[in-house]
């Protein structure tokens, strides 16, 4: 009887130091290679329309691209706490979806205005772009002045709309036509081109980028008066205030190692790069 006793001591005792060692081993964080394991990253999910060439768009291949997109690709390659993954939308539905958490970042040439900048929060820019007027030829306009009768089209919620609906506020007695669409920029500058419109405020970038792929004759390029240059911005969700940190700072160092000027020269064919000063 003693001898059984002892010997179910001795089993219990080495199931025991069994699984202490089980135990030890899957608290550990390396590999059999000796490489410690990677950790679940947070999945950043950034809303862009995808078709604002050269800052989003599709390549010959259908892969995403543009200025951007490999903008934010450099600013999260390497991160060991997040990954980036790229989601097209209509850009009426984008801020819907940076409201209910869908998206945390929200990236498509976006300029800075009061409105957003009460719901949202803005990052560094990363990209300056300034705004112009085009117009088809033989409309007789030469500037913002001239807009009164003639018509445009615009997106509803984007800065350009809320510029003309402004106009017409203070020019009601001769105000510009709106019409509002759910079309890209490419569409609204062809049918410019084509006569359906007179003219479109946009900013400088896209429009030579779209005028001379699409080979738009039939419009010229009108610079417009500005106090300062209009900046593109990444704009994030509320409650996302760790994350606009993390790519403010890695703004900061792909300005400052010439990584965004060598995007801007690739995308842009030009230096298109904010003040350093108003990159914190």
């Amino acid at each position: 009887m003693k001898k059984l006793v002892k010997y179910s001591t001795l089993v219990v005792l080495g199931l025991a130091a069994i699984g202490t060692l089980v135990a030890c081993s899957s608290s550990t964080s390396k590999s059999d290679s000796g490489k410690t394991s990677e950790t679940k990253k947070t999945t950043i999910e950034v809303g862009t329309v995808g078709t604002t060439r050269p800052f989003s768009y599709d390549d010959e291949d259908g892969k995403l691209t543009g200025y951007e997109i490999e903008v934010l690709r450099e600013i999260f390659k390497g991160s060991d706490k997040y990954e980036v993954n790229f989601n097209k939308a209509k850009w009426t539905s984008m801020f819907a979806s940076l409201d209910s958490d869908r998206f945390q970042i929200a990236a498509n040439n976006i300029s800075y205005s009061k409105e957003r900048d009460g719901k949202y929060l803005y990052g560094n820019p990363y990209a300056k772009n300034p705004t112009v007027l085009v117009v088809r030829k033989g409309t007789g306009i030469k500037s913002l002045d001239d807009i009164g009768g003639k018509s445009t089209e615009v997106v509803q919620g984007t800065s350009t709309a809320k510029q003309l609906e402004d106009y017409n506020k203070e020019h009601a007695n001769n105000q510009t036509k709106i019409n509002y669409t759910d079309g890209t920029i490419q569409q609204i500058l062809v049918n410019l081109n084509e006569g359906r419109t007179d003219y479109k405020v946009f900013e400088r970038i896209t429009v030579d980028a779209i005028v001379k792929a699409q080979k738009l004759d039939n419009v010229e390029v009108i610079e417009l008066p500005s106090d300062q240059q209009p900046y593109v911005y990444p704009l994030f969700a509320q409650g996302q205030e760790e994350l606009k940190n993390f790519v403010d700072k890695r703004v900061k160092e792909l300005y400052q190692d010439g990584t965004l000027e060598k995007l801007s020269q690739k995308y842009f064919d030009g230096s298109y790069l904010p003040d350093a000063k108003d990159i914190k």
